[in-house]
Formats: structure tokens, sequence, C-alpha cells
């Protein structure tokens, strides 16, 4: 084959190969505005029940604490009231991209304080929701939801423009917290509106068969007590107690 010849390389523990050459220019400048977020929730319950509750943002206020309101403009568009750790509130209006429930994918355009995209992805997770990447731990259960967030963005709001350098490990310490409450506020969501479930009871607990149709009597002293003293009619002739 032509071209330039393949050179080994390390990468991470192990040889690879690419072409030898002029690398990547990394003089040129990085867009510290720009953000690339990518989480993963995993939950204890079905996929539909969780695809459900992400596809009802307006519903969001009510399980994710930084999600403080939502206004609907629109059939397909509408505007998230955020705020988290940091003391600033963030206006983002979304616009329905795509609601692919076959696919499990929701995703939305993002204008206002915040310009991009946000995507959910909801597919069946074996594990039964044990935990989510970041160490929140979850309940087990044989039927799980693995979901993936993923968002490109730049911020257009003046102020974290500005403090766009210095303040940027905030910024990323922020959404992490963020998503990690808005992960634990869906998994208790989703458990309390889990149809409660009642065991069966045992047949030899059921009160029909451990209790007999006529009572015993009472026993006192050891010896069962007398049922009802019967005494004759005067005349009878039988002796009286």
């Amino acid at each position: 084959m032509g071209g330039r010849p393949w050179r080994p390389v390390r990468s991470g523990g192990g040889p690879a190969l690419c072409r030898s050459g002029p690398g990547p220019d990394y003089s040129a400048p990085v867009d510290p505005n720009h953000y690339r977020f990518r989480g993963v929730w995993r939950l204890a319950a079905p996929p539909a029940a969780v695809y459900a509750a992400l596809a009802d943002v307006p519903g969001y206020p009510r399980w994710w604490p930084e999600i403080r309101a939502v206004r609907e403009t629109g059939p397909d568009s509408g505007e998230v009231l955020v705020r988290a750790l940091l003391p600033y509130r963030l206006v983002i209006g979304l616009t329905a991209v795509r609601r692919d429930r076959a696919a499990g994918v929701l995703e939305v355009a993002m204008h206002g304080d915040l310009t991009g995209w946000s995507r959910w992805t909801v597919a069946a997770d074996g594990t039964g929701g044990a935990a989510s990447t970041g160490g929140t731990g979850g309940t087990g259960g044989a039927e799980g939801t693995l979901v993936l967030f993923e968002e490109d963005t730049r911020p257009a709001k003046p102020l974290l423009r500005r403090l766009a350098l210095p303040a940027r490990p905030l910024f990323r310490a922020n959404h992490a917290v963020m998503m990690r409450r808005g992960r634990n506020g869906l998994a208790a969501h989703l458990a309390a509106a889990r149809p409660a479930t009642h065991p069966a009871v045992p047949s030899h607990e059921h009160p029909s068969h451990d209790r007999p149709a006529v009572p015993d009597p009472p026993r006192t002293g050891g010896r069962p007590a007398a049922r009802a003293a019967v005494r004759p009619a005067p005349g009878s002739g039988l002796p009286e107690d």
C-alpha cells in the first residue's frame, strides 16, 4: 500500500499503529466555552417507565431539584429554569428534535443561556439498575434501565463566558452535582410510582386454617371448664348439684 509508512506507538498500556508524519497541532486554541458532557445512569425500573419520565419535561421539577420550573412555549418547545450549587440561574429554551420511543432516544436543541443539543438514550440493562457511573448506588432488580446522557453546549450568558477560563472546573463540578442529584431524584420518583406488591399469605398462616370452627372451652386448673351447667327440672327425679 502507498502513503506514509506505519510506525508503532504506545497508547495506554499496549502498542498501536499510526501513520508517521506530523501530529495534531496542539498550539491551536481550545474554546474554553465549549463543553461536552456524557454520563450513564442505571435505574431499577423498566425502560418504558424511565422513558416516560424523561419525556415528561414539565414533570422534571417534581424529581430533579435543580430544575426549578418549566414553561411550555409550544407543542414541541419550552423553557426550563435551572439553578444548581453556584449562585447563578440559567433559562434554557428547548425544542424537540427527536422522540423515538422504539429506539429510546429523546433529543432537544438548546437556546437561550445555553446553546447546543442534549440527548437521552434509554435501553434495557440486565444488571437490574444497580448503580450509576460516579458511584451513586441503587437497588438491584431483575429488570433495570441504562440511560446514556450526552450534551454538547456553549454558554451564551455573558457572565459565564467572561468566567470561562478561571471558573471552568467549577462549572463542570456544578454540572456533575446536578446530574448526580437528578439520577437520585428520578430513582426515588420511579420507586414511588411503582405499584406496591403484597406477598401471598401462606396457607398455614391463613386465619381459616389455624382457627377451629368452634373454639374449645377455656381450661382452668389444667382441666377443661364445663361448658354450661344444666340443672334438672324440679320434679324430674334427678339429683341436683
